[in-house]
């Protein structure tokens, strides 16, 4: 899976191009035949995660988000990333809710929380002195072949929209100096998280059930 070659389709605004689509299916399909080992990874937002690529600040994931999979949140969906991020919907539908964040000492709704990422899957969540105000703007829904876009330190939360499955490419590359942060309680205290990986042969079946999903022909 080449990076360059796909940031280079998306970002031209090729948003239906099959370049994403057939990467991402050829990806799976090695891991499905047993040409690649990967473990799915149980994210804090409430999907699995697949990790395809990491090459120094930039990665490339397969987002999985279904309710059958029982990968349940364990952190406050509203966040914003050290790194400027680039999603393309595979199948299902994506809504991802933009937040409007704005400091105030004056009857603030949130705390701002840094999530520190360590070895073995850990996250150091802490909180800061920094009080806001968080307001939700409109959804916008993205569909299969549609992608869009977030900069580093934009607040938001994705989820699907409606019950049925959903999955997505995302690009990422970490910006200097940025750092992970979400909206927690204003008496909220230091937590620590754990990723828990997925066992092999779970993986396995979940991206069998992946492949399943894509409409039309599956062309690698």
């Amino acid at each position: 899976m080449d990076y360059d070659e796909l940031e280079l389709a998306l970002a031209h605004g090729h948003a239906t191009s099959p370049d994403a689509r057939r990467s991402a299916v050829r990806a799976l399909t090695e891991l499905a035949t047993g040409c690649g080992e990967l473990r799915a990874v149980h994210h804090p937002l409430g999907f699995l995660c697949l990790p395809l690529l990491r090459e120094g600040v930039r990665g490339i994931c397969i987002h999985l988000f279904d309710p059958a999979y029982g990968v349940e949140p364990d952190t406050a969906p509203w966040h914003a990333h050290s790194w400027e991020l680039r999603s393309h919907v595979l199948y299902g539908r994506v809504a991802n809710l933009p937040v409007r964040v704005s400091r105030t000492e004056d009857e603030p709704t949130h705390r701002i929380f840094e999530v520190h990422s360590g070895p073995g899957g850990v996250d150091e969540v802490v909180p800061t002195a920094a009080l806001v105000r968080g307001e939700p703007g409109h959804a916008h829904i993205s569909g299969p072949g549609e992608t869009y876009t977030l900069t580093a330190g934009e607040f938001h939360a994705t989820s699907t929209e409606g019950a049925d499955p959903a999955a997505t490419l995302v690009l990422g590359r970490s910006v200097p100096g940025g750092a992970d942060l979400s909206l927690g309680p204003l008496d909220g205290r230091a937590r620590t998280m754990t990723r828990r990986l997925c066992a092999e042969e779970q993986t396995l079946r979940m991206i069998r059930t992946a492949l399943g999903r894509f409409d039309g022909p599956v062309e690698v």
